[in-house]
């Protein structure tokens, strides 16, 4: 009998996914378990297996497809006269989640599922019931998130889909409102009424061409200007004197064994420096809740690296980094640079951050202005270390030194806050007995 495989349900708040590559053909006989297709989510890839054995009839897909959950992927031809149950969910399904709660990173894929999800409800008037209630939003994920790219509250929007849903128009509408009440409404919203607008004729000038957007560059896109957008950006600048530093990490770096091909690094050493400075300035281990006006600590240190893949920017997370020896690091860094390069990263190895370190100094630069990482507060960047002429005892001497640049948040943080913090960071990396290896 003839079987229908579908594209299983990939997991909260993922509606879509690319085709990556097609790995069987017309007339190809398959197992159970078999990959059939490997797809990319936003910033992950993962395989999507055969639930049955048989032959296949029809391939309804090909690379570059873009997919929904459900969508049929191959006609098989099976031998049981009985047609095998669902195709197992490769993640648990959505639950209903406060918004306040949905944890974005710089991996956050495209949103899923048309479950509504409980908000805060705005401000109510007089009228309105008791504020400490919450209501649904009856909205896609993907409509929220659009609405989020707009700076525009969709609490504040009525939906005019089946029993009252909201969706894109509704966005659009509202966001032409606000525009033409030149930003009234936005900005009651605290947005800004931020609106999207077309490019001009580019072709009138001369040849173009265009390529569409890879899911990893679509998610960033998305994810930064949602940061920029929304976060009052202000960026510190130090050096560090690594002189010292280098001739210890030179010393020791062929003695240690370290796994998963790992190597000690400076970015290695500074994900431990920075956990322990996490600990001793917990505000910059926080993230900022707009709806509640609150401040939310977290006693974890979970540190994302910004890794360079032929695909695009992606962040892994390295979880407890406090807990960890530096030669533990290296190793965790060693694994999942390699898992980035190879795009094999799943969407838990890059969520749950509390800060990140974009470390830029194998390229070159002096410096640039790393963009926060919603919902973190802080961002570290590190360029390249030069050797600079510095006054000491009495006479200019060449010391080795390392630009950082740590963007923040300055609804939570003030500039004498980032100025002790850097400091620190920069008194751990020049003393380098400090370090326990």
């Amino acid at each position: 009998m003839s079987y229908e495989l579908t594209l299983p349900n990939l997991g909260e708040n993922i509606d879509s996914a690319d085709v990556v590559h097609v790995f069987v053909d017309v007339g190809d006989v398959i197992t159970t378990d078999q990959d059939l297709i490997e797809v990319e989510t936003g910033k992950a890839s993962m395989p999507i297996p055969s639930t049955v054995d048989g032959t296949v009839k029809e391939v309804r897909v090909k690379e570059g497809d873009s997919l929904n959950p459900s969508q049929v992927l191959f006609i098989i031809d099976t031998d049981s006269s009985e047609a095998p149950s669902t195709p197992a969910v490769l993640e648990q399904e959505e639950e209903v989640l406060p918004e306040k709660t949905e944890d974005e990173t710089a991996a956050e894929p495209a949103s899923a599922t048309n479950t509504p999800v409980i908000v805060p409800g705005p401000k109510p008037a007089a009228a309105s019931g008791d504020s400490s209630h919450t209501r649904a939003i009856p909205a896609s994920p993907s409509v929220r998130r659009f609405a989020r790219e707009l700076g525009i509250d969709i609490t504040l929007i009525t939906g005019t889909g089946t029993k009252g849903r909201i969706i894109k128009d509704d966005v659009k509408e509202y966001s032409r409102r606000s525009h033409s009440a030149g930003g009234a409404i936005g900005a009651a919203a605290g947005s800004g009424g931020i609106v999207a607008k077309p490019l001009p004729d580019l072709a009138r000038f001369g040849s173009i061409h265009s390529e569409k957007l890879s899911g990893i560059r679509k998610v960033t896109s998305e994810h930064m200007s949602h940061c920029w957008n929304n976060i009052p950006h202000v960026t510190h600048y130090d050096k560090a004197d690594i002189t010292d530093l280098e001739k210890l990490r030179k010393q020791i770096a062929p003695k240690l064994k370290i796994s998963n091909d790992g190597k000690l690094t400076v970015t290695a050493i500074l994900l431990k420096i920075t956990a322990i400075a996490l600990k001793r300035f917990p505000k910059f281990n926080s993230s900022y809740d707009s709806i509640n006006q609150e401040i939310v600590y977290k006693d974890y240190v979970h540190i994302g690296v910004a890794v360079d893949t032929p695909k695009g920017l992606v962040v892994p997370v390295i979880r407890d980094v406090d807990q960890k020896t530096i030669t533990e690091l290296s190793g965790e860094l060693g694994k999942y640079s390699a898992l980035a390069r190879d795009g094999k990263l799943s969407l838990d190895d890059m969520q749950g951050g509390c800060f990140t370190i974009s470390n830029l100094g194998g390229i070159g630069g002096h410096a640039f202005t790393p963009i926060v990482n919603w919902p973190e507060v802080a961002i570290l960047g590190v360029s390249r270390g030069e050797q600079e002429p510095v006054f000491k005892d009495g006479a200019f001497v060449p010391r080795m030194r390392l630009p950082l640049s740590m963007s923040y948040d300055h609804r939570v943080i003030d500039g004498a806050d980032a100025a002790r913090f850097m400091r620190w960071v920069c008194n751990a990396l020049e003393e380098p007995l400090m370090l326990h290896i």
